[in-house]
């Protein structure tokens, strides 16, 4: 990635809502180069989406937390498709270490959380897991997809 696309990003990253013109001024570069590059960057799949930013308790009644899993075997791949088509998670994250797998997840209230706890745990080629939940978010700089 050049200099160009990873100003463009920063740009984005700090505000999703920023204008071709204002990019181009801020870059140095002409409208049509940052309009292209930024197509060409989501066609590519460098850059998937946008989306707005929250502070951790802007939701009501949300609990979150992460949950690192165990794997036994080769099939992580199979694992990861099955716990992304869950609703409740938000993020997957392959891991070193005693983990395979790092999840962040989101649900309506304690009793939904623990039933998407139980689903994830009945998955086969899970064989352990350890769950935290999140009590506050002092500083994110992540947006949640």
């Amino acid at each position: 990635m050049d200099d160009l696309n990873q100003k463009i990003i920063r740009l984005l990253r700090d505000d999703g809502r920023r204008s071709v013109s204002d990019l181009a001024i801020e870059t140095g570069a002409s409208r049509a180069t940052v309009r292209s590059r930024i197509e060409r960057m989501e066609r590519d799949g460098t850059i998937i989406g946008y989306t707005v930013i929250l502070r951790a308790d802007a939701l009501e009644d949300v609990v979150r937390g992460v949950m690192t899993i165990e794997i036994e075997g080769h099939v992580t791949d199979r694992v990861i498709r099955t716990l992304g088509s869950f609703p409740e998670i938000a993020e997957i994250h392959t891991t070193n270490g005693r983990w395979d797998l790092l999840v962040g997840l989101n649900a309506g209230s304690l009793t939904e959380f623990d039933a998407v706890l139980r689903k994830i745990r009945l998955v086969p080629g899970i064989t352990a897991s350890e769950t935290s939940l999140l009590l506050s978010t002092p500083r994110s700089t992540r947006a949640r997809l």
